[in-house]
């Protein structure tokens, strides 16, 4: 058990010095305990290279601590001063037209520039030794939102040279004295086009190619790009550690998939992640028109729920949320505010889903610079905002909460990054991917009133769960097959599940091909999205399907008799993506089978179990009734013992 804490982000050297003893006493008396500093202050720590300027940053590290407030310190890194690229004018990423990024914001470095690392090694370790030891420093953050504004993906000088050594690595030679290229070149299937390399100096980059480059060299790069944030980050996280005692997080980002969090998180104690509900909701949930306008001042109600589930793997148990939206934010399409309750609400469900705190992002709305629009707890004039209210009744309720009691769900669902990076290289159909497929089943989880764990697809304990969902996994080893057919709990897998190797060659037997499962996929095609399918006794199929040779029991068919779902012992094959009314279908299905309690909730409700509290909330605005229990106002969280 872990208590719930709340936290705030603040700044300050963006605020007079006179002025921090008022707002720390204040944070104080709302009942935030977690203040994070820091992770843009490079420039005024180093204001020239080598010349240090800690005096500022000691005593605001000082002045929040003599009032109580525990401080997650940031590692700069996210903002290197103009002076860092002066002296590495070559360390900015570059995009896939070839086009370097600027100086001007924010994230301008590439993770596999040498003279970059070196810089961010030197800047770590002086923050490290510094603020290891003391004792108002609770935890570290390492960077800031590794991934975000596209910025994994570098097509630089440095990442061509990092990419080769990394290809040498993976295909090494026998004598040891160099890579075997003629290796790379069958897995690749570089005899197609005339591509086969001679050295591995040969291969470039997979941009700016007359069409698409061979998707295994592309897939390759993503693997190679995500590890080198992974050991970007790794650097950092040894040398904190060599000098602080302290847990190390980093602040993930909501639909940031470049690099794989399950592999960055090895290195920390906590995930933690930017939860912005009406920030995404246009440009990141891929939800429709009607529901964006629905929920345009509530967020989606499932998007927030499975980025928190997800990091709870990442972190693996330990998570946080980061940055939660008090307000409106500068930087989406568009930027409502908040319906009222709705910044209760989504603190509330990230502790139902076993968040340890949750800060607010920010502590004061800054009159200047590029974030001027994005609210605070506090006007520009240091007056309450709106989110101000709504946090301190959080802060009032959580006196009289349990702690976090974490319990293992009944419902596992596999989220892999790899096969995000594999849909793609090749999604097939326009609008295809795998986030949103799994994004799909998860919603159909939560409108059966089911609690979900997500977990890696290595994951050791699949026995622990009565159901699981393992959509669309491109390539899956053998010991995956093997687990998932051996593991007793009702699986549904598909589409595309297996539908790769290692190198994204189409494998014989053709897939899925897993021990127990007399299924064949035959043929797949794409779908367009104003020609779905009807499946005979309710639903359509939307966007891709699979034909199937079967010796099985048929779940689902189209209205041509022709199987989509096909059942053999534990192990459901579902050779399409099927729209909500399909989907629910099969999960009604799988917990009948599994002998678990499931419901269909009101549209726009949902409810989560922890070990000692059922939590229920309302993203409608209007009020709900709730069978058995009366009525749920809208914007608004119940909360109850655990039936």
């Amino acid at each position: 058990m872990s208590k719930r804490e709340l936290g705030v982000c603040y700044y300050p050297e963006h605020w007079p010095e006179a002025q921090w003893a008022e707002d720390a006493r204040r944070m104080a008396e709302l009942g935030l305990a977690w203040v994070r500093i820091g992770e843009f202050a490079w420039g005024r720590v180093e204001p020239r290279p080598g010349q240090f300027n800690w005096g500022w940053l000691d005593r605001a590290i000082e002045v929040l601590g003599a009032h109580g407030l525990k401080v997650v310190l940031g590692t700069p890194t996210a903002t290197p001063p103009k002076w860092v690229l002066d002296r590495h004018p070559d360390m900015l990423a570059v995009d896939a037209q070839g086009r370097p990024r600027k100086f001007g914001s924010r994230r301008h470095y590439c993770f596999s520039h040498p003279g970059y690392r070196q810089e961010s090694a030197r800047i770590v370790t002086e923050f490290a030794r510094r603020y290891g030891r003391n004792l108002h420093v609770g935890a570290w953050q390492t960077d800031n939102e590794y991934g975000c504004h596209d910025t994994v993906l570098s097509y630089s000088d440095a990442a061509r040279t990092a990419f080769r050594d990394w290809l040498r690595a993976r295909f090494p030679a026998q004598d040891r004295n160099g890579g075997d290229i003629e290796a790379l070149n069958r897995a690749w299937g570089n005899v197609f086009w005339s591509m086969d390399y001679e050295d591995f100096d040969d291969i470039d980059l997979p941009n700016l190619t007359v069409t698409e480059p061979n998707p295994a060299h592309v897939l390759a790069f993503r693997r190679f790009s995500s590890d080198q944030v992974v050991q970007y980050n790794r650097m950092q996280a040894e040398i904190i550690r060599q000098y602080s005692d302290a847990p190390l997080s980093h602040n993930y980002m909501g639909r940031v998939t470049e690099f794989d969090h399950y592999k960055l998180g090895e290195d920390l104690d906590i995930a933690t992640w930017d939860s912005y509900p009406l920030g995404f909701l246009e440009d990141r949930v891929g939800a429709g028109v009607e529901d964006q306008r629905r929920f345009a001042r509530q967020g989606d109600p499932d998007f927030q729920a499975f980025h928190h589930d997800l990091y709870r793997a990442v972190g693996r148990g330990r998570w946080w949320v980061m940055e939660q939206q008090p307000g409106p934010v500068n930087w989406a399409p568009y930027n409502p505010a908040p319906a009222p309750g709705m910044v209760r609400l989504w603190t509330w469900e990230a502790f139902a889903h076993g968040a340890e705190a949750v800060c607010y992002f920010r502590w004061r709305q800054a009159p200047f610079a590029q974030e001027q629009m994005h609210a605070g707890l506090l006007r520009p004039d240091s007056a309450e905002a709106e989110g101000f209210d709504e946090a301190r009744q959080v802060a009032f309720e959580l006196a009289d909460a349990p702690d976090v009691q974490p319990v293992t769900a009944p419902v596992a669902l596999i989220f892999d990054y790899d096969a995000e990076w594999a849909w793609a290289v090749q999604p097939h159909g326009k609008g295809l991917s795998y986030f949103g497929l799994v994004l799909d089943h998860y919603r159909a989880l939560r409108r059966a009133g089911l609690s979900v764990d997500i977990i890696p697809p290595d994951h050791d304990a699949l026995a622990d769960y009565r159901v699981i969902l393992a959509p669309g996994l491109m390539h899956m080893p053998a010991r995956l097959k093997q687990a998932l057919a051996e593991c007793g709990a009702q699986v549904l897998l598909g589409p595309r599940s297996a539908a790769r190797d290692a190198h994204m060659n189409i494998p014989v037997p053709l897939p899925p091909a897993l021990p127990g499962l007399k299924v064949t996929v035959s043929r797949c095609e794409s779908l367009r999205p104003d020609l779905p399918e009807a499946i005979e006794g309710g639903g359509q199929i939307t966007g891709y399907r699979e034909h199937l040779e079967h010796d099985g029991q048929v779940v689902l068919q189209d209205a041509q008799g022709r199987a989509l779902a096909v059942r053999d012992g534990n192990l459901v094959y579902m050779g399409a993506w099927g729209d909500a009314r399909a989907l629910d279908r099969l999960v009604a299905d799988l917990c009948e089978r599994s002998g678990l309690a499931h419901m269909a909730l009101p549209d726009g409700v949902r409810c989560r179990d922890t070990a000692s509290e059922r939590f229920w909330f309302n993203y409608n605005t209007e009020a709900v009734d709730l069978p058995g229990m009366g009525e749920l106002p809208g914007c608004a969280v119940l909360r109850q013992p655990c039936p």
